[in-house]
């Protein structure tokens, strides 16, 4: 995969990733909106129909009262003629005619003022009677004059009743006169409203704590639950008791201070399952994307270890056929000393190619914990020594030096011998190899607690600190670019590290570009 299709790739599953994330967010914030504008118009509906409530219940008060009253009088009503309505309408046809009469009566009463909690003696109360007459008059040719000379119609129907709609219009615009006289504490109690207020929200289905107040122009009255406070995002108002000239001096206003918590609790589940949804996806997309990184890095480490690794056989192979060839030159082959000369080539390049195969097979190994790690009682600044002597031709050839700086006086360590030599022998190896000048090498040791702590340094080359962090990965090599100068395959730290922590140890490094390196090796002591 070319960089160009790796970062599209990377980009589009990046902006998918995006979109999904936001589109919960549009979601969740839409569904907030619709929750709180339906919890509004819920609460619109329980205040509307508390109001109502209210002003019935109010009026039920005072027509029970109205209505005892009325029936407890033993007099007779006075009558009086309101209104008479007449109907006249003949059929040129059948010769029918029909006569209609519709008369309203008031009746008077006078009883005690009780009601009105007055002084005076008596009040009067009216109550209204339609009185409805339908005659028909057959095959009669009839007048005026016949109407009022009283001819006896062929069929008279006659109705008879109360007009309630008249009595309710008159006491209602009584009654609304006479309570607005009242104090709010005389029109409404401070139980039954919140009784009303509890049972209708609990039919709209608004099942989170209120607090309530009414208003008097403005002001507060003692018509209110014991935690009130005004909250313009909480809060909402209705004008209750308004009077005949459609005008409210009392408000009813209804706060809920719990609203965010409960708007949020409609919808708390499937924003739930949304989020984790969504952190799925978002934890998948990251490690997909880390193991696509971590692919490419590897490809190109293996890109790179193969083409090392190509260099480096490519010459020793080449010296082989070179020594080969000569050998079967004639005059060399009759040269004893020249044919083990080109022997002792062959032998030491096939070494050398061995040993790059076995660094190979034995990180595989590692990796597959096939490899037998037997630990004994050792000397660490021993193991040292010998790490020291196996490099010790490599630095003089070089002109280079080691110097000790033993200070551990405790130096007994559970290890085995053969590899933690090659440990030690690979990083002083690397000491050298990335040392441009003459390598000069130090190595300390000290006590720190129940540990021992060896410190490999160099005056080398150095590393950034990118390199740092990867630097015990394997094939990582820092890049060059084309130059083979140093050779290696990126396996010796690798396999460093992995033998340390074998030992129950630990291996850090310090460098600074041009400036040199420090390995450390911490290991537990034997007590």
């Amino acid at each position: 995969m070319n960089k160009f299709v790796f970062r599209l790739l990377v980009l589009l599953m990046s902006l998918s990733l995006i979109g999904i994330i936001l589109v919960q967010v549009y979601w969740f914030h839409t569904s907030l909106e619709n929750n709180e504008e339906q919890f509004r118009f819920h609460v619109k509906q329980v205040l509307g129909n508390v109001s109502k409530k209210l002003q019935k219940q109010e009026e039920y008060t005072f027509y029970n009262k109205y209505k005892k009253l009325k029936d407890s009088t033993g007099k007779v009503p006075l009558t009086n003629d309101l209104l008479e309505y007449g109907y006249y309408q003949r059929n040129a046809k059948t010769n029918q005619t029909i006569i209609y009469s519709n008369s309203i009566l008031s009746e008077d009463y006078d009883i005690f003022s009780t009601f009105f909690d007055k002084k005076a003696d008596s009040i009067k109360i009216k109550s209204y009677t339609a009185k409805r007459k339908t005659e028909i008059f057959n095959n009669n040719s009839i007048d005026n004059s016949q109407i009022q000379n009283k001819i006896t119609p062929d069929i008279t129907i006659e109705k008879s009743g109360s007009v309630d709609i008249l009595e309710s219009a008159q006491f209602e615009i009584a009654y609304k006169d006479i309570a607005a006289n009242f104090s709010i504490q005389d029109r409404v109690s401070k139980e039954m409203l919140q009784k009303l207020l509890e049972n209708e929200l609990l039919e709209y289905g608004v099942n989170t704590p209120f607090e309530f107040n009414v208003y008097s122009n403005g002001l507060a009255t003692k018509i209110k639950s014991d935690h009130f406070t005004y909250d313009n995002y909480a809060t909402y108002s209705i004008p209750i008791f308004i009077d005949n000239d459609g005008n409210n001096k009392y408000s009813l206003l209804i706060t809920f201070p719990q609203k965010k918590k409960f708007l949020f609790s409609e919808i708390l589940g499937i924003t739930l399952l949304s989020v984790i949804f969504t952190l799925i996806i978002i934890i998948a997309y990251a490690n997909a994307l880390h193991q696509l990184i971590k692919q490419r890095q590897i490809s190109e480490i293996k890109t790179d270890f193969i083409n090392n690794m190509t260099h480096e056989f490519k010459t020793p192979i080449a010296t082989i056929n070179l020594a080969l060839d000569a050998i079967k030159n004639p005059k060399v082959i009759e040269n004893k000393e020249m044919i083990l000369r080109y022997l002792q080539m062959i032998r030491d390049e096939n070494k050398r190619m061995h040993s790059q195969v076995e660094n190979v097979l034995r990180i595989s190994k590692l990796e597959k914990k096939e490899l037998d790690i037997s630990k004994e009682n050792q000397n660490i600044q021993d193991i040292i020594e010998t790490a020291i002597d196996h490099v010790h031709l490599i630095i003089e050839d070089r002109n280079g030096t080691i110097s000790n700086h033993f200070d551990a006086t405790r130096t007994t360590v559970l290890l085995n011998e053969m590899h933690f030599t090659n440990v030690l022998v690979n990083i002083l190896d690397n000491a050298i190899k990335y040392s441009p000048e003459n390598p000069v090498i130090d190595i300390y040791t000290e006590n720190v607690n129940d540990f021992i702590l060896i410190k490999i340094k160099d005056q080398g080359a150095g590393m950034t600190k990118a390199a740092q962090k990867r630097i015990f990965e394997k094939f990582y090599r820092e890049h060059t670019g084309d130059l083979h100068n140093v050779k290696g395959h990126g396996l010796g730290l690798a396999y460093v590290k992995r033998i340390v922590e074998d030992h129950n140890g630990q291996v850090f490094v310090e460098s600074e570009k041009g400036k040199g390196s420090k390995f450390i090796i911490k290991l537990p002591l034997i007590n």
